[in-house]
């Protein structure tokens, strides 16, 4: 293995460690301690849980055993919890200083196992509703005018999905739920703008078995995500093609007109690579496009490069908070919805699956109807 996944799994670890011995540092400081059996029990439960995220990813990839689905999906759902009991146990701390400041109570150690129970049942709570939001996908229409459209691609419609992460959370009964979802739509066509799979082991033809399904007017595309690259990247877009499903990977398709471009994430990545790919492609500037790709960067090639309608995904949004903060940091207004670059549009989906922590808040999952007018 080389240096650097060794260093950045060494670097979540200690992370990990760190917001565990926090939380459990803090629930002790104003709660108090139980005694010295229920001290051990706790500290051996949240050591337990501290390591379990990195030790579940990694026998993830290598098996999809019933034993390592219910460790990942318990450190999974940990790790969501652990996010928000950090920050309320920092709020713990901070209304603690508060009142040591103000000194409104000259017996202000009374109140911390108050605030202990206060800021951590919040943390719980919004943990919960992060678990229920998470599992509602919604459905999002969008009007969006091409320039070119053909006259016969106006009033229909074209379905994006994206960032489903079938893997060990959610799998066969995910995909299906999907499915159902488009077929209630009756899109004239889909796009699938890339991380169908979360990169783990698992058994993809019969994860996206479901597609063999649906059958839209004018067939389903799909260009390749990062996690699509993890793993089994081989296995995974034979699965996607025995579906029915057409894997773009640099190439343009005309469907009735309209030109259907997919590069996959590894291309999109370098600025160069992108450039070359879609200049070997040779977009029809007098003809609509859209891009399936699956970061919402690069925009200034893709521009150039003549591209009417780029549809992403991969943010989601950044799922919850303080995520979703970052994101907006990295990705600006690109981070979701349909914006303006230039000449181009963008539409970045906030995805119908999540990754890590089933949780959602702040964002939801979402499927999206673009009408093309």
């Amino acid at each position: 293995m080389k240096a650097w996944p060794v260093v950045g799994i060494a670097i979540i670890q200690f992370i990990l460690l760190f917001a565990n011995w926090f939380l459990l540092s803090t629930w002790i400081d104003f709660h108090g301690n139980s005694g010295p059996s229920a001290l051990f029990t706790l500290r051996a439960v949240l050591l337990a849980l501290a390591v379990s995220f990195v030790a579940a990813s990694l026998l993830s990839f290598y098996s999809a055993n019933a034993a390592v689905k219910v460790l990942y999906r318990i450190a999974a759902v940990w790790m969501g919890f652990l996010n928000f009991l950090f920050w309320g146990a920092c709020l713990c701390w901070l209304a603690w200083g508060a009142l040591m400041i103000t000194r409104l109570d000259p017996h202000t150690a009374r109140h911390r196992p108050l605030l202990a129970w206060l800021f951590l049942d919040l943390a719980v709570a919004v943990g919960l509703y992060g678990l229920v939001n998470a599992r509602r996908v919604r459905i999002r229409r969008v009007p969006v005018t091409l320039a070119n459209l053909p006259e016969a691609w106006r009033g229909r419609t074209a379905m994006l999905v994206s960032d489903l992460h079938l893997g060990h959370v959610r799998g066969l009964s995910f995909s299906r739920r999907i499915v159902a979802l488009a077929a209630s739509l009756r899109p004239d066509i889909l796009l699938i703008a890339g991380d169908v799979f979360d990169g783990t082991k698992i058994d993809a033809a019969r994860a996206v078995a479901p597609f063999k399904g649906l059958s839209p007017p004018f067939g389903i595309y799909f260009a390749t995500g990062n996690h699509d690259e993890f793993g089994d990247t081989r296995g995974f877009l034979l699965a996607l093609s025995a579906a029915g499903i057409r894997i773009l990977t640099n190439e343009k398709a005309i469907v009735d007109g309209l030109q259907i471009v997919g590069v996959p994430y590894h291309d999109s990545t370098l600025p160069m690579r992108f450039r070359g790919s879609l200049e070997a492609l040779r977009i029809d500037r007098s003809q609509a496009s859209i891009l399936i790709s699956h970061v919402p960067n690069r925009l200034p090639i893709a521009e150039e490069a003549g591209i009417g309608l780029q549809v992403s995904g991969h943010t989601h949004g950044g799922q919850f908070i303080p995520f979703t903060w970052l994101t907006q940091r990295v990705f600006g207004k690109f981070t979701y919805g349909l914006h303006s670059f230039g000449a181009m549009q963008v539409y970045t989906s906030y995805g119908a699956g999540t990754w890590g922590p089933p949780m959602r808040v702040g964002t939801r999952p979402e499927v999206v109807l673009l009408e093309l007018k």
